[in-house]
């Protein structure tokens, strides 16, 4: 085993209690998220998963889908240090750690093995993106009425490397109308929920202390950039559905309806 995937799942979410065992038409987002991640290994011998979480429901949840969980301590406050403690806690650690976001079950179909593909060719971190078209842009734009910290963007550099991240739609666009004209694509790139990294760059990262921009933006990603290590961004496709991250009761509302117009694509456990 040279790579764990982690699914990060504590139960104190402030903006959603006890999230990873919400139902979403019918099946808990732990359980989409196992599902997912283990479709994405599918074939893998050298890919472990397992959940990590601060809560012995949580826990008990993930075994009864057949998947490891390891205990961690609640006073971990990132998912990236729930990740590293559950690679320490292994009799050999690995070389790669991939932190798979537990409120992020609809995951682009292949973002997980592309993450992987990028660690290999020697990334320190990396991560997907996604390219908006002008439609997708105004879906997130409108939501981010409703939920202004649901769904990150990235603003990249042309060899990949991610220069910045934020819940704010970045960048501004001047002379859209003409842009949209011209290209179906727009120049706003949204993030995905899934991060992996070197066990070595996870190690640093969370032997510095968070920053105010992270603190700000409630985005742990930005104290890698702070901190000058270099995180490369891997474009994949959409999902079937554009689905940010879970985050409050409008997201499951939001999902629910998806699922009902376009069906499910959680694959089964």
């Amino acid at each position: 085993m040279n790579h764990l995937v982690v699914i990060p799942a504590r139960a104190g979410s402030t903006r959603l209690a006890r999230k990873p065992l919400r139902l979403i038409a019918g099946r808990t987002l732990l359980h989409r998220t196992i599902a997912m991640a283990r479709a994405a290994i599918a074939g893998r011998d050298d890919v472990a998963l397992v959940v990590a979480t601060d809560d012995d429901a949580i826990a008990a949840h993930a075994r009864e889908a057949d998947c490891p969980a390891v205990m961690t301590d609640s006073a971990i406050a990132t998912g990236s240090g729930r990740a590293l403690a559950a690679a320490l806690s292994l009799a050999e650690a690995p070389r790669f750690v991939i932190n798979l976001q537990g409120d992020s079950p609809f995951q682009p179909e292949g973002a997980l093995t592309a993450v992987l593909g990028a660690l290999e060719r020697g990334a320190q971190v990396a991560t997907p993106v996604i390219a908006l078209d002008w439609a997708a842009l105004d879906a997130l734009r409108d939501h981010k009425l409703r939920s202004p910290f649901s769904g990150t963007t990235c603003v990249r550099a042309p060899d990949g490397r991610a220069l910045w991240f934020s819940k704010t739609i970045l960048p501004a666009i001047r002379d859209e109308d003409r842009l949209r004209a011209a290209h179906p694509l727009s120049p706003v790139w949204r993030h995905v929920g899934l991060y992996g990294y070197r066990l070595d760059a996870l190690r640093q990262f969370e032997a510095s202390a968070p920053t105010m921009l992270e603190r700000l933006e409630g985005l742990e990603q930005l104290r890698l950039l702070e901190l000058g290590i270099d995180i490369m961004t891997v474009p994949v496709d959409s999902p079937r559905f554009d689905s940010s991250g879970i985050d409050t009761e409008a997201d499951i509302i939001r999902v629910e309806r998806l699922i009902a117009e376009h069906g499910d694509p959680t694959p089964a456990l």
